[in-house]
């Protein structure tokens, strides 16, 4: 970036106050100081910086996980700049292989499409897409010669691919690493070199992902972006990054209550990170709650309640978050029934083997997972604990079946 620029006080105050609310819950900005002149550079001119999240289309399930990147893009589009939001439908034929031991399955362009449309669509509830621009890189990535992808391809060598934790462990195994897996880092970062962005966004395990548009820009004449990255949040069981196949997620689209009741198992020592990177709470609010959790002022339930209420407002509204709650206290709290359990009229045949009666109640997806819960103590009927998987059911009216802490059906004959 060029020459100085000179800001009036005004327009200092107003970099600094960008800064301050940029940098909130970020790990690592790829360079501070060309972040700076960014800002300074938008200011003074009035012009918005391009900020670039680059959207896998693999899993169209958006998780709280998912929604730290997508808080930090709300930020920048409350301050003026645009959002850029790449759908990787070119890209994701061959799937990201961070953090993959293996090859990933290529998707076909049905598929592509259809994650793409569930993407915009989840994203759409915290960001204003009518204002984000969408980009599909199958639009500059198709269209590119043989010799156009050899000359990409030139910019960057074996030995730094293999720098990638992914890579090397694969590498290291004796694993099978595809060469066209190598274009996929090469492919991402040719997108920053087509939309001539400032700023690319992404968690920490996207870092070698987002230095690769840093890298191809330079090497293609263009203004270099900055790296921003942001945290994982761990998932409900504390340890692993919160991923839907781990089953330890919460996702921005189930009901409020299953939102309530998967917030009410977060670890205790994770609930400010929660509240930090998950909500759109004041920070000055977040620090309060800390103090108050490590003097013992605030108990640790109470801050679990409050947050899963926070996050259901965010995605259903105030009235289902109250609703929530009180559905948790009545239920878990005060161990009585739900009074609103959804009832089911029952024309089949009874007696009814358990396990078939928990799939055709979809209540459990499948025969083999019915058969773990109830051997791991998580079916009940009328409150009592059902251990024996051969069980035949007699199904009587007003027969209340359990699965789990937050799934019931009632029996209507």
């Amino acid at each position: 970036m060029e020459k100085e620029v000179i800001l009036t006080a005004e327009q200092k105050t107003e970099v600094e106050r960008q800064l301050a609310y940029l940098q909130r819950g970020v790990v690592e900005i790829v360079p501070e100081e060309d972040f700076r002149k960014k800002i300074e550079k938008s200011v003074t001119t009035g012009k918005p910086l391009k900020i670039k999240l680059g959207m896998d289309p693999s899993a169209p399930d958006v998780h709280i996980g998912h929604t730290v990147v997508l808080h930090k893009l709300r930020q920048f589009q409350e301050l003026g700049h645009e959002i850029q939001m790449l759908i990787g439908d070119f890209t994701g034929r061959i799937g990201d292989p961070t953090g993959k031991s293996e090859t990933r399955k290529q998707l076909t362009d049905e598929e592509v499409k259809r994650n793409a449309e569930t993407y915009v669509e989840q994203y759409g509830k915290i960001l204003d897409m009518d204002k984000a621009k969408l980009y599909y890189n199958s639009e500059w990535l198709k269209p590119l010669t043989f010799e156009d992808v050899v000359r990409l391809a030139g910019n960057m060598t074996v030995a730094r691919m293999l720098e990638r934790d992914d890579f090397e462990k694969r590498y290291k195994s004796g694993q099978a690493i595809s060469v066209h897996e190598f274009f996929y880092p090469l492919m991402q970062g040719y997108d920053s070199v087509a939309l001539e962005s400032d700023i690319e966004v992404g968690g920490t395990d996207q870092k070698f992902n987002l230095l690769m548009g840093r890298h191809l820009q330079d090497a293609y004449g263009k203004e270099k972006q900055v790296a921003l990255t942001l945290p994982l949040i761990e998932g409900l069981d504390g340890e692993r990054k919160m991923s839907k196949s781990l089953g330890n997620y919460i996702g921005i689209d189930e009901s409020p209550n299953e939102m309530f009741g998967k917030s009410m198992s977060i670890p205790d020592e994770l609930m400010v990170k929660y509240y930090k990177l998950a909500t759109d709470l004041p920070m000055e609010e977040i620090e309060s709650l800390e103090k108050g959790l490590e003097n013992g002022s605030t108990h640790p339930r109470d801050a679990k309640m409050n947050l899963g209420a926070k996050l259901v407002e965010m995605y259903h509204g105030n009235e289902a978050a109250q609703q929530a709650k009180e559905y948790f206290q009545t239920v878990f709290q005060k161990r009585s029934l739900p009074t609103d359990i959804p009832e089911v009229k029952w024309e089949g045949e009874s007696p009814i083997w358990i396990v078939e009666l928990l799939v055709v109640l979809k209540m459990m997806p499948s025969k083999g997972e019915a058969r773990r819960m109830i051997q791991n103590g998580g079916v009940k009927i009328n409150e009592e604990k059902v251990s024996d998987v051969q069980l035949q059911v007699e199904l009587e009216d007003g027969l209340v079946i359990q699965v789990g802490k937050r799934k019931f059906v009632k029996i209507i004959k």
